[in-house]
């Protein structure tokens, strides 16, 4: 983010609920819970395709929520819901020494994303400029991390993994500072705290997948089109084929009749 947000842009968002727009991450967290549910006998393979198409072409939470609903597992989506740590789990991400302390942008911006070390106190400050703070490839100083961001005509943006355990308690005056990123993470994520304050600006906190996830999802969705472009075509040969079998039915009937008239 290389330059300054307007107030309007980092309005807070509303809460998530039945109409929230649905994620890519949620409906794979979906799809993976129905495919738990036909490895383990709780589906046909008809309810499970059925649902499983459901399930990708889902544009809300009110959409995905019945397609898990009968199943004994989290599968309701929620931007909270955990995913798996890469790299092995947490342990291997905390406890290394930190890359950088501070990021200050006047009239410019600055960047803190990829594999850097995150301290247990962050600093940012922006004026009349913008600040990205990436964390989804970062590793810790310690468990627990404090972000400071203060964003003075100007903004930042702080970008975390689903399974990061995320707290924002910053203040918006004549601003916006986004608190829709909050919540919990996996078992022993960091705790990372996001607080400050956005004047005239805004501080935005959200979370995405990383980059190998978001590339997973694709290939699988992929995969899933690639299968059901392949039932329906073998559908459609049958189809055909069942018709041209009715076409000669019906033809050998009307020369049968042909027959038994000049017969008679």
């Amino acid at each position: 983010m290389t330059s300054g947000a307007s107030s309007g842009d980092m309005a807070p968002r509303p809460q998530a609920g039945p109409q929230m727009r649905a994620s890519d991450a949620e409906r794979e967290r979906t799809a993976e819970a129905l495919r738990e549910g036909v490895a383990e006998g709780r589906l046909t393979m008809e309810e499970f395709e059925e649902r499983l198409d459901a399930a990708y072409r889902a544009r809300t939470h009110a959409e995905l929520e019945p397609l898990v609903r009968d199943l004994p597992v989290p599968g309701r989506p929620s931007a909270a819901d955990p995913a798996p740590a890469a790299e092995g789990g947490w342990a291997g991400r905390i406890g290394s020494t930190p890359t950088s302390r501070t990021g200050i942008a006047v009239m410019s911006g600055f960047q803190r994303k990829g594999r850097w070390t995150v301290p247990r106190r962050f600093t940012s400050f922006v004026f009349w400029g913008g600040g990205e703070i990436d964390l989804r490839e970062a590793r810790f100083e310690d468990r627990d991390t404090v972000i400071r961001c203060f964003a003075i005509m100007g903004g930042i943006q702080v970008t975390a993994p689903p399974d990061l355990d995320v707290h924002v308690g910053g203040v918006g005056i004549l601003g916006a500072f986004d608190h829709s990123g909050s919540g919990e993470g996996s078992p022993g994520s960091p705790r990372v705290t996001v607080t400050g304050l956005a004047l005239f600006g805004g501080v935005a906190v959200e979370r995405k997948l990383r980059k190998e996830e978001r590339r997973r999802l694709k290939e699988d969705r992929k995969r899933f089109l690639a299968e059901r472009h392949a039932e329906r075509r073998e559908l459609r040969a049958e189809r055909h084929e069942e018709r041209r079998e009715l076409r000669a039915e019906r033809r050998e009937r009307r020369r049968s009749l042909d027959r038994r008239w000049t017969d008679d």
